[in-house]
């Protein structure tokens, strides 16, 4: 049993009621814009809000915390309503995207803000901020300000301070966003370890699709104010069902209708799948699944052929990613040898094969 558990697990603590957990339905109208969300989360998930800018994920997160107020809907945490509740009584623990450290307190007190707030004496307060500060590593720099800590000291830091209430519900806004790609490694890892040991709800807005995958059970995947999809990590990354969720986890997405192992798009072609469907369905395939050619290709074992036309080329980690349109807009992967043997400019024409047995086929 970890430290987090013996703390909020007392030793004859009695079986949860069946109602604990998060049970929400955010409604909040500003303006032109409607966010209607619901969320459902048991004590110990991990669910992590993605969605493109102004899809409504901070709006939801601060609806939670009682910043922003409900125009309707329901806001339930362990049975209890919140909706008139305060946003300093209830029992959230937030940790903000720049972490907001009070600049002139020590890591301690900072730490110990939280508990005081909530009655503990100072002693008492200071005594709580100890142990934290020690289960994040962080006790040799309690007596450091926020100024003189890393971006990853200072994170941890505001996870403490959020964890010292014992809150029932942690808020985490885009929690890595402030930190180097290197420190980010590092401390995704002790996130993950800090959010495994939390017994009660976590929600996290992220627009890191890594993020997300490391540190959340589930995924809610919000678009222009409502839930377009949800689910659990690799189900999601599996069977995406827009187009910024296929982008977010790196695969080439289509609609269309299925009859056994041809799926006919609305305005193009058909794509073969090994999967004998039909009705409605998505396709997939990666990337890297896609093989280019200059001239019309003979004697491939490959069902599927395109004619495209190279609309863009960039740097993708160690690859060359071309951005092409014609008979299917497509995104393909190759190694710069590749792209340097084939000639690849933009406007060029080539020939796109990607083999039936690289795609994945599933009902829309």
């Amino acid at each position: 049993m970890t430290d987090i558990e013996k703390t909020s697990h007392p030793s004859g603590t009695a079986p949860r009621p069946a109602d604990e957990g998060l049970d929400a339905r955010l409604v909040v109208d500003r303006g032109r814009f409607r966010l209607d969300v619901t969320l459902k989360a048991a004590p110990g998930d991990v669910v992590a809000l993605l969605g493109p800018n102004g899809a409504g994920k901070t709006t939801a997160l601060r609806a939670l915390a009682g910043l922003a107020p409900l125009t309707d809907g329901h806001l339930r945490l362990d049975g209890d309503s919140l909706e008139r509740t305060p946003p300093e009584s209830r029992p959230v623990g937030v940790v903000f995207q720049d972490y907001l450290l009070f600049p002139h307190l020590t890591a301690l007190d900072n730490v110990a803000f939280g508990p005081r707030c909530h009655g503990a004496t100072k002693a008492e307060a200071r005594a709580r901020a100890a142990e934290w500060l020690e289960r994040m590593g962080l006790a040799e720099h309690a007596g450091a300000k926020p100024r003189r800590l890393s971006g990853g000291q200072a994170q941890r830091v505001a996870l403490a301070r959020a964890l010292a209430t014992h809150p029932r519900l942690l808020l985490l806004d885009e929690p890595l966003a402030a930190l180097d790609a290197r420190t980010r490694l590092d401390i995704r890892a002790q996130l993950r370890r800090h959010l495994a040991d939390f017994e009660a709800v976590a929600v996290l807005v992220t627009h890191d699709p890594l993020d997300a995958m490391v540190l959340a059970d589930r995924l809610v995947v919000i678009e222009d104010g409502h839930v377009v999809q949800e689910g659990t990590p690799g189900h999601i990354a599996r069977h995406p069902r827009t187009d910024y969720i296929a982008h977010l986890v790196g695969l080439n997405l289509y609609k269309g209708q299925a009859e056994g192992h041809t799926v006919r798009l609305g305005s193009g072609p058909s794509i073969t799948t090994t999967e004998d469907l039909a009705g409605p369905v998505f396709v997939t395939f990666p990337p890297s699944a896609v093989t280019l050619h200059r001239d019309r290709p003979t004697g491939t074992s490959a069902r599927n052929l395109w004619h495209c036309e190279v609309a863009g080329l960039e740097t993708h980690g160690d690859q060359i990613r071309a951005d092409l349109t014609g008979e299917l807009p497509l995104v393909a992967d190759l190694t710069t040898v590749a792209a340097a043997e084939l000639g690849l400019h933009p406007g060029a024409p080539v020939w796109a094969t990607v083999k039936a047995a690289q795609t994945h086929a599933y009902p829309a």
